[in-house]
């Protein structure tokens, strides 16, 4: 199965991805109904971590992707699919602004993970657009395996250096 197949299958069916993405905002909303004032302690913080990373991989996947696809396939916006670019990214933003409304995102475990990965895929995707718009192209005979051990250190580099220019001291 590729990925356009289980793109194919998420349109063609649904129901599954709409009730995916209202069930963690509403839960959210449960969350912070039920919690109210509450929301820094610790059942509740690992509740909203939980619906956080349930949000945030495929959103910030559903916005990597819309990026990939307008910026380098130059696809156009009337081809956007609302079930896998539009939906995971406006529940995103939907379940943080619930959940902010409760408690401090900093105090949620792991936001700081979700925060991190997404200036890592900002900084890899700004690469890549500066790689594409000087059209330097290489090419080379190296076998795919080895290509992707060199992206892999690229990213160990990019990441590395995050961590560097967020440390104190």
């Amino acid at each position: 199965m590729t990925l356009q197949d289980f793109f194919n299958f998420l349109s063609d069916h649904p129901s599954w991805i709409v009730s995916y993405f209202l069930l963690i905002p509403f839960t959210a909303l449960l969350a912070g109904i039920i919690g109210k004032g509450e929301g820094h302690l610790e059942p509740w913080t690992y509740l909203y971590s939980a619906l956080i990373y349930l949000v945030c991989i495929p959103g910030i996947f559903a916005v990597t992707l819309s990026v990939y696809l307008f910026v380098f396939e130059r696809s156009s916006i009337m081809q956007t699919n609302m079930y896998t670019q539009v939906l995971p990214i406006l529940s995103m933003v939907l379940t943080l602004f619930l959940i902010r409304k409760n408690v401090d995102l900093n105090l949620v475990p792991g936001f700081d993970k979700i925060t991190g990965l997404i200036m890592m895929v900002f900084a890899t995707f700004s690469i890549f657009w500066v790689l594409d718009k000087t059209h330097i192209w290489v090419v080379s005979y190296l076998p795919f395996w080895q290509g992707i051990l060199i992206f892999i250190a690229l990213f160990a580099v990019i990441k590395y250096g995050w961590k560097k220019v967020g440390s104190k001291g």
